[in-house]
């Protein structure tokens, strides 16, 4: 298998699998996502149509239409027959908290109580409506960076009229009282690959990035379940599922990470994450199957 690697460097995860690559004898080659480029014309064929598949491991920070256009060449890409994983719809899907939580909820999933305002009048309002306890969290965003729990009223202004300001969208959830921590699934197609629960270090936050610490964890069935539903409901097929407990002990999804690592998965469940995310990709490439 011939598979580019879109990034915005030479980092641990595409070292992972640079070294799974090796041992499996497939061809990979790191392609930053910065420099791609298009022309149109009868005859031209997009960039990166000479590979097997696409995977992206990134989308690095840009303008609306820097971030657009890159979108738009992974559709071209479809549309060429080139398979992109995931799929471009799916990373669009994930990557907007409100698309994300919308989808899955209408899965029949547990999402937190949520409302998405544009000014800081609306979000008081519903800072309010959420019993006064929020996280804010960016509308994209990941690893836990860009979140504050806000459960002061001088605070909540202040922060609200501050994102007004810089043209933000306000995305508010109601903070679910947690008994320490969260479970990450890895889901790979149909079935979860592992899973650990992370616990927070003194905080409410439970993301390693954050200094959370992790175990292996073998997911209950419905959990399995919640994790490969809430990867499907976003048409994501290489997915990792935020499942986090209340004290009441019911289930919320948090989050479905369309780029999902594995630095901290890998060791502490003693899966080869990138050996076997190369595996399924092979297996389920079309121009491989044929060759």
């Amino acid at each position: 298998m011939r598979l580019a690697i879109l990034s915005a460097g030479r980092g641990w995860h595409v070292r992972d699998l640079e070294r799974a690559a090796m041992y499996l004898g497939h061809q990979v080659e790191l392609v930053d996502f910065r420099r791609i480029h298009a022309f149109v014309s009868p005859a031209a064929e997009p960039e990166l149509s000479g590979f097997d598949a696409v995977l992206v491991r990134t989308m690095p920070p840009g303008s609306l239409e820097q971030v657009v256009f890159r979108m738009n060449v992974l559709h071209r890409l479809r549309a060429k027959g080139v398979q992109v994983w995931n799929s471009p719809a799916a990373i669009e899907g994930c990557v907007d908290k409100y698309l994300a939580s919308v989808r899955l909820e209408e899965a029949g999933l547990q999402v937190p109580k949520t409302a998405v305002c544009q000014t800081a009048e609306t979000a008081l309002d519903a800072f309010h409506r959420l019993g006064g306890d929020v996280v804010v969290k960016p509308l994209f965003g990941s690893e836990g960076r860009g979140m504050i729990r806000v459960t002061d009223i001088e605070i909540a202004w202040r922060t609200f009229h501050a994102l007004e300001r810089l043209q933000s969208i306000i995305f508010l959830q109601e903070f679910v009282p947690h008994p320490g921590y969260d479970v990450r699934a890895f889901v790979l197609g149909d079935s979860v690959l592992a899973a650990m629960t992370r616990y927070g270090r003194g905080s409410w936050r439970t993301n390693i990035a954050q200094g959370g610490q992790a175990e292996v964890r073998v997911l209950e069935p419905n959990l399995e379940k919640m994790a490969i539903l809430a990867a499907h409901a976003l048409g994501a097929r290489i997915a990792g599922v935020d499942l986090l407990p209340n004290r009441n002990g019911d289930w919320f999804v948090l989050e479905v990470n369309a780029v999902p690592g594995w630095r901290k998965l890998s060791p502490v469940t003693g899966t080869d994450v990138a050996r076997k995310l190369l595996e399924y990709l092979y297996q389920n490439d079309d121009k491989c199957r044929r060759q």
